[in-house]
This record gives structure tokens, C-alpha cells and sequence, in this order.
């Protein structure tokens, strides 16, 4: 055992004791948002971009990490974005885009008429 180990329990010992000899957890380091940004990031994952400020139609996570950064001045890494989906209990993934103007019967018909799906059946 080093000098200095001792010595560190005994003063720990002498200022709390017994309790002071017990193993303390780190503070950690000072999370990136306060807990208000939190919620207000959570409200703006939730409702999502808006196409004519934000340039985009689904928040990707590169997309948010630029408004992250322009919001509040926080610069992370993509992958930080990613790990704050989950903590949301959202997913990174999205489904795939639907034209607005799609024709579901047309898209029928074509499928049940169509060489390939003649040749299957």
C-alpha cells in the first residue's frame, strides 16, 4: 500500500468515518443540455421539421445535430444524436416516404396485371 493511500484514508476516516472509507462514484461530467433544452429538444424531435425553416422533410440525425447546434451552441458527434433518440424512446429509423399523390388502385391493378406478376401466378 503507497504513503499516501493511508494517509488519504486515515484523514477520510477522521473527517466522516467509517463512511468516508466507503467507495464514492464520480460525479461525472456536466450533461450537454439542461433538463428545459431536454424537453424542448424532445418537443422538436416530436413534432418534427419544418420544410420551409429547416430545409428538410425528417429530422435525420445530421439535421438535428445542426439545429442542436444552432438552438443552443452545443456541437456532438452524430452518433451522441443517435444515443438521445433512445433515451427518448424513439427510433433512428423512419419509414420509407409516400408520394402525396398516389394512386393505391392504379398501384393494384398494375400489380395484378403486369407481365412479372402473370408469370409468378
Amino acid at each position: 500500500m503507497d504513503r499516501q493511500t493511508l494517509s488519504d484514508w486515515v484523514h477520510r476516516f477522521n473527517d466522516e468515518g467509517i463512511e468516508g472509507l466507503k467507495s464514492r462514484r464520480s460525479p461525472g461530467r456536466v450533461p450537454y443540455l439542461t433538463e428545459v433544452q431536454k424537453a424542448e429538444r424532445r418537443e422538436l424531435v416530436i413534432q418534427g421539421p419544418d420544410p420551409g425553416v429547416h430545409k428538410v422533410v425528417r429530422w435525420r440525425c445530421a439535421d438535428l445535430r445542426a439545429e442542436v447546434a444552432r438552438r443552443w451552441s452545443v456541437k456532438v458527434h452524430e452518433s451522441t444524436i443517435g444515443a438521445w433518440f433512445g433515451e427518448l424512446g424513439l427510433t433512428r429509423l423512419q419509414p420509407r416516404p409516400v408520394h402525396p399523390k398516389k394512386d393505391t388502385k392504379a398501384e393494384a391493378t398494375f400489380k395484378k396485371t403486369s407481365p412479372a406478376w402473370r408469370a409468378r401466378h
